[in-house]
């Protein structure tokens, strides 16, 4: 395996895991300098989810139309350009469209980066290349808090979107030079009905529970939004069945391995992805710390995941893609549970070792999962499972942070709206419950299955694991 290629695409990945979680530290300084309220500048996170919500459907279509490798290098290019203008803004709806701006370039990197793996990576090399690519998911949000946290204390919010221009300049002008061009280029015709009901789909669902999760509009534009988004989902599906070539082709979740893959990752997600959203906030606002200090706390969960990266191939090889994933999913629920009984009171270095084993076994879980997922996908079919799985991730996570979201809310309501440490504590609990759900999926799951990847089938045939995932 060429080691440079997952590299450089986990570098720009990087960029938009950290920046998609390191404003929001910077919120309150950003609403200072814009005039504007912190409240009101939610919405510029929730036009970033928008923007990700329409453009993904599309991003396996340009790969395969345009080359995977261009595409790429002009997502960064996008996402560095909005970087730019959100540093420049001067007001609310400039930044709320510069935001926008870089949810386009986000919307293309991720399943476009993950394509360019699965079309250059050996399928007995698969895992090993997931691990460094799934590292951005993991320390992104956990770099972010810390990073964005220095940068407005001791510089200004600016820095946050301007250290992303010399990130972004290495990683086009790397990914030109060193990432493969994989040399498809289909003629089909864009599927523009497609396109529209499934940016309308993705993005009211995903604006509709970010409405209802932080209020930054009345409720009642949430579940307007949510209803619609749902509506238009039942229109695709009545529409991808009737047409020959869809954007996204419902046909993938036939096979058995992707659908279980699917369902069991984004029943995770929606638990496990909360993580990141109620942690910080309950060490702020419950504990009394600042973002720095919390986010000194969390980055150790990047620690656990880096860790896991070279521990993940042999562990596949030893027990395969079943057991593993059981056993890092309800250890995922049981560690997010053990933070419903952190208190002010709680040892730092006791929390620390939980969140570091969290890290450990979130990392394991996602790279398993990842590369399972793709297992069994041919490279005809890449295009549309990467950007079909990277729509189903934000909808999963949007619901995720909802959920947090919702119970805390229902807790403070409930406790006269007094926002105090039980609600965090309850959501954890329930956010653990539902990562403990994704074992459900994975048991239908044959012991044996992605065995090709993993090594673990062949290795006790005595097998050698040859067949690429390209053509």
């Amino acid at each position: 395996m060429n080691r440079s290629i997952p590299l450089v695409l986990a570098v720009a990945l990087f960029m938009e895991q950290m920046d998609s979680t390191v404003i929001a530290t910077a919120l309150p300084a950003i609403a200072a300098d814009l005039q504007t309220n912190p409240i009101s500048l939610k919405l510029a996170l929730t036009a970033y989810l928008v923007s990700l919500a329409i453009f993904i459907p599309i991003s396996g279509w340009m790969a395969d139309r345009f080359g995977a490798r261009r595409i790429f290098a002009i997502a960064i290019g996008v996402f560095l350009a909005g970087s730019i203008a959100c540093a420049v803004s001067s007001s609310l709806i400039e930044f709320v469209l510069s935001r926008f701006l870089q949810g386009m370039g986000g919307a293309m990197m991720t399943p476009v980066g993950r394509l360019v793996l699965l079309r250059s990576t050996e399928k007995s090399q698969l895992v090993s290349a997931m691990a460094w690519l799934t590292i951005p998911a993991l320390v992104g949000p956990m770099v972010g808090p810390p990073v964005g946290g220095f940068l407005t204390t001791f510089l200004s919010w600016h820095w946050i979107f301007l250290i992303n221009i010399p990130i972004g300049l290495a990683g086009i002008v790397f990914a030109l030079k060193i990432l493969p061009d994989d040399n498809v280029r289909v003629r089909d015709r864009l599927d523009w009905l497609g396109f529209l009901l499934s940016g309308a789909a993705a993005s009211g669902i995903v604006f509709g529970l970010s409405v209802i999760s932080l209020p930054v509009l009345p409720p009642v534009w949430g579940i307007a939004a949510t209803v619609g988004g749902i509506l238009s989902l039942v229109a695709y599906l009545r529409h991808a069945r009737a047409h020959p070539k869809p954007l996204l082709d419902p046909k993938l979740l036939r096979n058995r391995t992707f659908a279980l893959s699917l369902l069991g990752s984004n029943l995770f997600r929606i638990g496990a992805g909360a993580v990141p959203f109620l942690l910080p906030l309950m060490l702020q606002l419950a504990f009394g710390m600042t973002p720095f200090q919390s986010g000194m706390i969390t980055f150790v969960s990047a620690a656990g995941a880096i860790m896991m990266k070279f521990l993940i191939k042999r562990i596949l090889s030893f027990v395969g893609f079943r057991t593993t994933l059981l056993v890092a999913a309800l250890g995922a629920a049981l560690s997010i549970a053990v933070n419903g009984f952190f208190t002010p009171a709680t040892s730092i270095a006791l929390m620390m070792v939980i969140l570091f084993f969290g890290g450990l076994v979130r990392s394991m879980f996602f790279t398993s999962v990842n590369a399972l997922t793709f297992s069994e996908i041919s490279s005809e079919t890449a295009a549309q499972a990467s950007s079909f799985t990277s729509a189903f991730q934000q909808v999963a996570i949007a619901i995720g942070v909802a959920v947090a979201g919702g119970i805390v809310e229902v807790v403070s309501t409930m406790n006269g709206g007094v926002l105090d440490l039980s609600a965090f504590h309850t959501a954890f609990f329930v956010v653990a419950a539902i990562t403990a759900f994704a074992v459900i999926p994975f048991l239908a799951l044959p012991p044996d299955a992605g065995g090709q990847v993993s090594g673990h089938t062949l290795k006790r045939a005595g097998g050698r694991a040859a067949s690429p995932v390209r053509s």
